[in-house]
């Protein structure tokens, strides 16, 4: 598929390397020269530098021919505007970055109409958004959700001595009696699709999945279960940590801000309801941070524009037996970083808004019966964690799940039949308007269709 990128900063670049993977053709597009001159000489793809609101720089790019045009420069009204010539040249989809809060959601389904976008992204939302997932279930490293909820994946680390070390899948079916299915586990830096026989190790990190309220009986069970967050202690006062904010006071959260920047504390203080706490000084200070009251926190979550800063303070609220901690990253070496201090828990806008970009050019690629509906990342990208919709026409309908001969390296984890959730056995069968949950390692799957050898 012809894809087009205009604006190459961190987050288009994460966007390209996914999508090159997906091998996709790629044309990127950027103002500065430098920037075409790295991507050109590191990828396999066609830099033109030039402005994604020129005509001459579109028609170079050839935008008459692409499938899908990407627009992710740091101005939301160029991004817009890029769009909307690309789409009058003849791009089929396209796709905006657009982060301002003056764009509410009227404003955004306004725009996008028209406009005739057909996908608006804002990082920084997205990733507020999923660390409020993970605060609300503080038990698990990660989690993601299926069907209005039907079904939940949580990505767990196993603690060494914990009801999970050294206790084989057989055994912990055996123990709990909630339906559940371990569908992932990573180790190291290898990913597994285990079977019953698999014994899992401290240091594992393992995904689960199981009906809402299967999961929680699970954690309970396990004796690993932590309660929400209530209490949040957010280090930065960036976009992201305006929308979390929102959204854990919608929840009925206590929520404090640690900023250094006076000017930006007083605009939080403005757009902010009242109870939300704001504190203006330097969260790197480990006594200002005890003085208000990290010790008393149920989260810490570090969100300034510096990784390291985000790694070191994070490593200090682990060491003051915060319950749950939570850094941001931007750039992908600190990941390992991150795991070797014992922060399992890291977020990445870049990775986030990257991968919903994937999700989205694999449903436009589909063609054999189903089309993908949700697809997650999971185990730092080693998994794929997919939802498709099946159609009337799948060949495969109706036959035993015994009988189907899987690829290698994939996994039938769930389907979600109506109001019913199935975690599925040899004898059941995959019915067209199903909802089937496929987790793959080492495989792309644009299509339930290519889960067959």
């Amino acid at each position: 598929m012809r894809i087009v990128i205009v604006g190459c900063g961190k987050i288009g670049q994460s966007i390209l390397k996914s999508l090159l993977r997906e091998n996709h053709e790629i044309v990127a597009v950027d103002i500065d020269p430098d920037v075409i001159s790295a991507i050109s000489g590191n990828y396999d793809v066609m830099g033109i530098c030039g402005a994604g609101t020129h005509f001459k720089t579109l028609s170079d790019a050839m935008v008459k021919n692409a499938e899908l045009f990407i627009a992710t420069t740091g101005s939301d009204e160029l991004n817009m505007l890029s769009c909307f010539l690309a789409k009058r040249m003849g791009a089929k989809h396209t796709v905006a970055r657009i982060r301002g809060q003056e764009y509410s959601a009227e404003n955004i389904q306004f725009l996008k109409r028209q406009l005739e976008l057909s996908m608006v992204i804002n990082p920084e939302q997205l990733t507020a958004q999923t660390i409020f997932n993970i605060l609300k279930f503080p038990s698990a490293v990660r989690s993601e959700t299926f069907t209005r909820r039907r079904f939940e994946m949580a990505e767990l680390s196993v603690k060494p001595g914990s009801a999970l070390d050294g206790v084989s899948l057989s055994e912990l079916r055996q123990r709990y009696s909630a339906a559940f299915l371990v569908c992932a586990v990573l180790r190291g830096e290898k990913a597994y699709i285990p079977g019953g026989s698999f014994v899992l190790e401290a240091g594992d990190k393992l995904g689960l999945l199981a009906a809402p309220e299967d999961m929680q009986k699970l954690l309970r069970g396990m004796g690993i279960l932590q309660k929400s967050a209530k209490h949040v202690m957010i280090l930065g006062g960036s976009r992201i940590a305006q929308y979390l904010a929102e959204d854990l006071i919608r929840g009925e959260n206590s929520v404090k801000i640690i900023e250094k920047n006076e000017e930006r504390c007083a605009e939080l203080c403005g757009e902010l309801p009242d109870n939300v706490l704001v504190i203006c000084g330097d969260g790197s200070d480990k006594e200002l941070l005890i003085e208000e009251g990290l010790d008393r926190a149920d989260a810490f979550v570090s969100l300034t524009g510096i990784d390291e800063e985000n790694l070191l303070v994070s490593y200090c609220a682990l060491g003051r037996k915060v319950p749950k901690v939570i850094a941001k990253i931007s750039q992908d070496s600190y990941s390992d970083v991150g795991g070797r201090l014992g922060i399992d828990c890291v977020v990445s806008p870049t990775h986030i808004t990257a991968d919903l970009l994937v999700q989205y050019a694999r449903a436009l690629e589909n063609s054999l019966g189903s089309s993908v509906e949700t697809l997650y990342s999971l185990m730092n990208g080693n998994v794929e964690a997919l939802e498709f919709d099946v159609s009337d026409d799948f060949a495969c309908a109706g036959v035993a799940i015994k009988e189907l001969r899987l690829k290698s390296g994939v996994l039938l984890a769930g389907i979600i039949r109506g109001y019913k959730t199935i975690i599925p056995g040899g004898d059941d069968v995959i019915l067209p308007r199903d909802r089937v949950i496929v987790i793959a390692a080492g495989q792309k799957l644009c299509d339930l269709s290519d889960v067959i050898a």
